[in-house]
């Protein structure tokens, strides 16, 4: 598993087997098999069944489980028991009760990410993000406008974003991942939800398309004038010996050498491990 921190999590639909190896190929640092919206009611227990026999630890993946109201819970629930499943989505969380019930039906090593998709949700958060063996909180975004009569995904939901974020930072968590963008085809519009995403604290972003990836493992990882700068400011920082210091015509201080710090750690980090195999 890539040691950096994931960027880029991309869903596959659960029913169909013949794009796990290909989403599990696309260079994104995790694999969704989305058996919750991806699937219809009638194909539910035949793409459980097809994913439990598909399944590898050479290609661990990620579950998008169904929510707690449906009958296909707790089958999906037993699948995430099984060796190959990296982890689990939990979509509209919402009670610690039930995030409590996933984190004790993966095994000891499966991660948790929560869904923040609704109202209570989002009221939430805090609770839910620091139940046991929660990684992350994502933003689904979509159903969340839908369940708030929302119009729009840029101002209209940016304190919802910024909520995400302050959330997870108190709750000691890794940054939130960003909702998805629905214009499969749109570069420029992907490249620049993305960058919204990471100028707002985001860490990462769930993608719908393995032509998406490439995109938002570029807009999350360091960029090659970011590391330079960092380098600089960090050499300029040693050379001072505690003195007061300017880089670029900018003073250096403690937050801008943590900064620094943490941009030459991921590039570091990046460089070190090879494109992941399946997450």
């Amino acid at each position: 598993m890539n040691s950096a921190p994931a960027r880029s999590y991309l869903f596959v639909p659960g029913n169909r087997a013949d794009r796990f190896a290909k989403a599990c190929a696309s260079g994104a640092d995790r694999v969704i098999v989305d058996l919750e919206d991806a699937v219809g009611p009638n194909e539910k227990n035949s793409a459980r069944d097809t994913l439990a026999g598909w399944l590898s630890i050479r290609q661990p993946v990620l579950v998008r489980i169904n929510a707690a109201d449906t009958p296909w819970f707790a089958d999906d629930l037993a699948l995430c028991k099984l060796p190959g499943v990296a982890g689990a989505i939990l979509p509209k969380a919402e009670r610690v009760d039930i995030v409590a019930r996933v984190a004790g039906a993966l095994h000891e090593e499966a991660s948790l990410v929560l869904l923040i998709e609704t109202a209570r949700g989002m009221a939430d958060a805090l609770v839910l993000a620091r139940a046991p063996r929660v990684e992350r909180l994502a933003f689904g975004s979509l159903d969340f406008q839908l369940d708030l009569g929302i119009e729009g995904d840029d101002d209209e939901l940016l304190s919802f974003r910024s909520q995400l974020v302050l959330t997870s930072r108190l709750a000691g968590i890794a940054a939130p991942i960003d909702g998805v963008t629905t214009s499969i085809g749109d570069s420029d519009r992907l490249r620049a939800e993305t960058t919204r995403a990471r100028r707002l604290g985001f860490g990462a972003k769930l993608c719908i398309h393995p032509g998406q990836v490439a995109i938002v493992n570029a807009a999350f990882a360091p960029r090659d004038e970011e590391i330079a700068w960092a380098k600089r400011v960090l050499e300029a920082a040693r050379a001072s010996e505690g003195a007061a210091v300017k880089v670029d015509g900018k003073m250096v201080d403690r937050p801008v050498i943590l900064r620094a710090e943490a941009i030459v750690r991921e590039a570091e980090a990046r460089s070190a491990t090879p494109p992941p195999a399946g997450i």
